[in-house]
């Protein structure tokens, strides 16, 4: 668990962002799994938000951001993701290492910097994980023909379109599997305890759910 102090109102802001962009509603819960902190620690730094005017918190317990939340949380994701594509594009950096890298860098970026980042590689795009600035809802996904890994249909051939990346393990895990954005693999079964057995280029594989719930997949046409 991380100590709370390495997780700044940025952090928090721009998880429930995230989270809300994927459709979640966000409860305090949520936040302690995500940020990989204490139940006390979240509801400190709630408090200190809601004092701040960055969030609302209602008799629901649903959290949620306010105009100035969302800003602070968006401009935060902006540079996370802009980072995360300097070093790809820039260095070099593999897709499995830069995610933790960009947490880091994120916070010490200057405005003037950011300008820069915006000029040269652009607002849009996506990542080196597949993703855009913001996460997209499972539904809005869905109606591109996309889907989870978990859900993809027994013998069918995909191509890995995005991994979702909060957690620097998981895709460290995915990368030594062989699976990453590009990657192409065919679905030979899903089984009964809710693991995937998969074929990649190097072998069969079987995933667990919270793997297979990561890679996001699109239909193979050819």
């Amino acid at each position: 668990m991380k100590d709370s102090i390495q997780v700044s109102k940025e952090n928090y802001l721009k998880a429930i962002l995230e989270a809300e962009a994927e459709g979640h509603l966000v409860i305090p819960a949520m936040l302690a799994h995500w940020l990989e902190v204490s139940a006390p620690a979240v509801t400190m730094a709630l408090k200190r938000l809601k004092r701040d005017g960055f969030v609302e918190v209602g008799a629901d317990g649903i959290v949620r951001l306010t105009a100035s939340g969302s800003e602070t949380a968006y401009r935060t994701a902006l540079r996370h993701h802009l980072i995360e594509r300097m070093l790809s594009e820039v260095f070099g950096m593999e897709w499995y290492e830069i995610h933790e890298e960009a947490e880091r860098l994120e916070h010490a970026v200057s405005p003037a910097f950011e300008a820069k980042l915006r000029e040269k590689l652009g607002e849009g795009g996506a990542c080196p994980h597949g993703n855009s600035v913001l996460p997209e809802s499972p539904a809005l996904r869905k109606l591109r023909g996309e889907s989870p890994l978990s859900e993809a249909l027994e013998g069918g051939s995909y191509t890995v379109v995005s991994l979702q990346e909060r957690d620097p393990k998981l895709l460290l895990f995915l990368h030594r599997m062989g699976i990453g954005p590009g990657q192409r693999l065919r679905v030979i079964s899903q089984n009964y305890d809710q693991t995937v057995s998969i074929e990649l280029a190097a072998g069969r594989s079987i995933l667990g759910r919270p793997a297979a719930e990561a890679v996001w997949l699109i239909p193979d046409t050819a």
